[in-house]
This record gives C-alpha cells, sequence and structure tokens, in this order.
C-alpha cells in the first residue's frame, strides 16, 4: 500500500495547532508551471532571475511562492505578484503585474522583509493560497487540488493554487493573506466552511494550524486560551508578547478587559515518516500546554 503522510499522521493524532511555518514576509508569483520538487529553483524562470530571486529572498527572509489558478488559462501577458506582510497588529497586501521575469529583480525585496512597500500598490485582501504541489509531496495535489477547486468555484478571483507551504503531512493545506493564517487537514467542504468563517472574522479552530507570525508554541498557546474561552471571534484575543526560556514559551495575551498567561512546553515525540518521499523517520515536534491563568488587566 502507497505510503501517505497526511492519513499516517491522522492515523497518529498529530497535532493541528502549532504548526504553520513562521514567516512574516511573502512573495508570490504567477507562474503557471510545471512545478518541480523546489518550485523556484526548478521552475521555467530564467537561470540569472531565479538565482537573484533565491538569494534576496534568503537574505530578507521573505518567503517566495509560486501561484497559478486553478483550471484557468494563464494571461498571454504578463503575471501577477504579490507582496504580503503578515503581523500581530495587523498585515497588508500589494500587487503589481509585471511584463517580465528580470523584473522581479527591481523589487525592494530588503525593504519587504523588513515590512516596508518593495514598490508595489495596496490589494484588497484577503486571498486564499491552496497548496497543491504534487511533486513535492502527493497528498498536496491529492487532498490540495479538491479544495482547490472548492474555493475556486465559490472565490474565484480570491482563490489561487500555491507552490509548497510547509506541514505536507496536515494535507489539504491553505495559506490566507494578509492575516497570516495556516489552515489544514481541509476538503472541499471544510474549507469552504473556513473560509466562510475567516470572512465573518470568526478562527476556523478545528483547521487552524496558526497564524504564521507566531513562534509554532505560541501558536498553540493562542489557539488553547481561544479554545478555553470559547472564543472564535479572531479580533477577540490580542498576543501582547511571547518569551521562550529553554524548553518553555510564554505567552502573554488580552482579551477585552483581561490578561490570560499561557505557558506551552515544547517537545519531540516518537519519530515518523513526515513526508510522502520521506527516507528516515524524524521526530514530531509537540507543544504542550502546562499553564493557563488569568493573571489581571492589560
Amino acid at each position: 500500500m502507497t505510503y501517505r503522510c497526511s492519513a499516517a499522521g491522522l492515523e497518529r493524532g498529530d497535532p493541528l495547532a502549532g504548526t504553520a511555518s513562521t514567516y512574516r514576509s511573502f512573495l508570490l508569483i504567477e507562474n503557471p508551471g510545471p512545478w518541480g520538487v523546489d518550485a523556484i529553483r526548478d521552475s521555467r524562470l530564467p537561470g540569472p532571475v531565479k538565482e537573484g530571486l533565491r538569494a534576496a529572498t534568503a537574505s530578507a527572509r521573505v518567503r517566495p511562492l509560486l501561484i497559478r489558478r486553478y483550471h484557468r488559462r494563464a494571461p498571454r501577458t504578463g503575471f501577477r505578484v504579490y507582496a504580503a506582510r503578515v503581523g500581530r497588529e495587523g498585515g497588508w497586501l500589494q500587487t503589481a503585474v509585471l511584463d517580465e521575469p528580470r523584473e522581479l529583480l527591481d523589487l525592494d525585496v530588503a525593504a519587504l522583509g523588513a515590512g516596508r512597500s518593495p514598490g508595489l500598490v495596496p490589494a484588497e485582501g484577503p486571498f486564499f493560497f491552496v497548496c497543491t504541489h504534487g511533486k513535492h509531496d502527493a497528498c498536496c495535489a491529492e487532498k490540495g487540488r479538491p479544495v482547490a477547486a472548492a474555493l475556486s468555484a465559490a472565490y474565484p478571483d480570491e482563490t489561487w493554487e500555491v507552490s509548497h507551504i510547509g506541514g505536507d503531512r496536515f494535507a489539504g493545506n491553505a495559506l490566507v493573506l494578509p492575516d497570516g493564517v495556516y489552515l489544514g487537514r481541509l476538503d472541499a467542504e471544510s474549507a469552504v466552511t473556513a473560509v466562510g468563517d475567516l470572512l465573518a472574522g470568526r478562527l476556523p479552530l478545528d483547521v487552524l494550524r496558526g497564524h504564521s507570525y507566531l513562534p509554532m508554541a505560541a501558536q498553540a498557546g493562542e489557539i488553547a486560551l481561544y479554545r478555553h474561552l470559547g472564543e472564535t471571534a479572531q479580533a477577540a484575543i490580542r498576543v501582547l508578547g511571547v518569551a521562550r526560556r529553554d524548553d518553555l514559551t510564554t505567552v502573554d495575551l488580552a482579551r477585552s478587559d483581561e490578561q490570560w498567561r499561557v505557558v506551552v512546553r515544547s517537545s519531540l515525540g516518537p519519530g515518523a515518516l513526515l513526508t510522502c518521499q520521506a527516507r528516515r523517520e524524524d521526530p514530531t515536534p509537540r507543544h504542550e500546554v502546562v499553564a493557563m491563568e488569568r493573571v489581571g488587566v492589560p
């Protein structure tokens, strides 16, 4: 029987909370494909553009991703790019249509990494980016394509397929920008429901992996407090601060006139094959809430 990491992760009971990739800046480039194992490296972009783009985004800690429409023709001329910055105090999204791939090297990627405009124009969000990167991991395609189809039917202008965003074993995965929300274990029905919740200002906790602007342990702590309080309104809880010492992460959060402190212990669980193509077992990260208390007012 063919191994599938998403089915194995579900059978193991791998927790979803606290698994969002930790980036604050994203650069998304329309590229209809095909996408190889490494989307940027194996793309059809000119070699000097790929090299310059990879170097600039790595230096600025910007996550470069390729995007395409689900079952729609790419434009004959030009291609769209998005730049996004996410954070605790809110995020922003900018866009442009470029004529030539070499124009990618003119973008101020260093500014994007520092939270400033790279020279594009504001865009209305949110947008939904569904991972369908099958050459990277089979689960991404098998689980992601039905999600991309459903969201493209419901939100055709806001939905894109995207290259690998992390967390193969949680497929189907989606990234929502500029909120920085990672969703996982989606199917067609739950994806449409989750996006409806987000558009209504609610967090879909059952499929929420976390906010990408927080460390993974802090993501787990934030979600745990939402569950503890029976809260789903996205604006209801604010993260005030995060501190880590050894294996413990302390997250200070505010809800209305209350302040809460959540302590999370991070550890490594038993080894497992974490991707479909894995050839060796790696430990599974774990984040356990060990303390939660109301500590006063913000």
